[in-house]
């Protein structure tokens, strides 16, 4: 059985597994589409040293942040690591908020084409001189994924017409077909949410600190060793963000507030990826919970999905 903890961006999560972890004797396997980055630590909310010290963490620093990494990879590369841990007994405790890429290890992907590095570069050079030329095309090709890609959202976007090129069926079409039927894992999907208001203040609280701890000085590294504003890892919110401040589009603080505005935008679609989920099961938690009382509530819903009370834990 693989146990998930899902959720949007600050709502909590890291803090509620790294206990949820130990309680269940498990290990963390990162299901983060920007984490996987080597060098964006600050800025993705990356598991310290001394966090991963305490319960070991997979998948984290796959790539540079020029390289790209998509969902199908992160399926790979996930099913290796769980595979590994059970192998040696290791229970597993999937945690993140990139709904695709806990689809994508859970149920995994309708298949498609290899990437074509050549078919990408020439959009991505067409996309630098007609911004929106790659929102506008998918929407031509493939309305339906259009619908569900948001137009700042380059590789996704880049993914679908790269399908389409590549086979002349849209990839909206080839999800239909592979309906995401067959699970691949028994899984135990828990999902943490909080009140709008709560959960957007702790996002600007943590951009805040984000800012404190070093970000401007984490990207300016960054692009001193010569990854630019069009290297996937740097379009992340927060990153791109601060690239615009650096560059001298803005200053800081209009980037901070651009950040702020962005990540409460992308919480706000998370949220909506994981409520259409039926198989979520839901911990509502209020801002002056404590983490204990939290992991408590998680691991009875654990234990009503699996019918099973906490003496038979030790069976997972």
């Amino acid at each position: 059985m693989i146990v998930c903890l899902v959720g949007p961006t600050g709502v909590g999560k890291s803090e509620v597994a790294l206990d949820l972890a130990e309680r269940l004797g498990a290990e963390i396997v990162c299901a983060d589409s920007r984490q996987v980055y080597r060098g964006l630590d600050i800025g993705t909310a990356k598991p310290s040293v001394a966090e991963r010290s305490r319960v070991p963490h997979h998948l984290l620093d796959l790539v540079d942040p020029d390289e790209a990494y998509s969902a199908g990879r992160y399926a790979r590369d996930a099913a290796a690591c769980v595979s590994a841990l059970h192998a040696r007994g290791a229970r597993v405790l999937l945690v993140g908020g990139t709904g695709l890429y806990v689809r994508a290890l859970l149920w995994g992907l309708c298949d498609g084409p290899t990437a074509d590095p050549d078919l990408r570069s020439a959009w991505l050079a067409r996309e630098r001189c007609e911004p929106g030329a790659v929102y506008r095309r998918l929407s031509d090709v493939d309305p339906a994924s259009a619908a569900a890609i948001h137009p700042n959202d380059l590789p996704k976007a880049l993914r679908a017409i790269e399908v389409f090129e590549l086979t002349g069926t849209p990839l909206s079409a080839m999800q239909r077909a592979h309906g995401f039927r067959a699970p691949r894992y028994d899984a135990v999907i828990v999902g943490l949410r909080r009140d709008r208001e709560d959960l957007y203040r702790r996002i600007d609280a943590r951009v805040d600190g984000m800012v404190e701890a070093g970000l401007e000085e984490e990207v300016a590294g960054l692009m001193r060793r010569g990854y630019g504003s069009d290297a996937p890892g740097l379009r992340a919110v927060g990153y791109r963000q601060i690239v615009g401040a650096l560059g001298g589009a803005y200053d800081l603080s209009e980037a901070i507030r651009l950040t702020k505005r962005d990540t409460r935008r992308y919480a706000k679609r998370q949220i909506t990826w994981f409520a259409a989920d039926p198989a979520v099961r839901w911990v509502d938690v209020k801002d002056d919970a404590r983490v204990d009382e939290v992991v408590t509530r998680v691991v009875a819903r654990l234990d009503d999905a699996v019918g099973v009370t906490a003496k038979r834990r030790e069976g997972w």
